[in-house]
């Protein structure tokens, strides 16, 4: 399914947090915290300014960003959790070096 979010909302698909610590301890399902990062899916068209123009978003798909703990809100789509949030929920955006 294709999904196309409206005006600066972007659909981030959460990259699983892991599950042993750095000691090697298995943490179970209750213990795991929710994920912060993810990898941006797709994107709208930009919020709609004053003017009737729209303003480009920072973000472009295939991105991996960092999102707030409390951020967008969480749909399902095709059996797999996703998130669905604001623009200005994303805090950074991560590159890899």
């Amino acid at each position: 399914m294709n999904v196309t979010p409206l005006d600066d909302r972007v659909l981030v698909l959460p990259i699983e947090a892991s599950t042993t610590t750095a000691g090697g301890i298995v943490l179970p399902d209750s213990a795991k915290e929710k994920s912060q990062r993810g990898e941006v899916i797709s994107v709208g068209s930009g919020k709609l300014l004053d003017n009737g123009k729209r303003a480009e978003l920072a973000v472009k798909k295939g991105d991996r960003v960092l999102f707030g703990k409390y951020a967008g809100t969480e749909i399902k789509i095709d059996g797999k959790e996703h998130q669905i949030m604001r623009e200005s929920e994303i805090l950074a955006v991560l590159e890899e070096k």
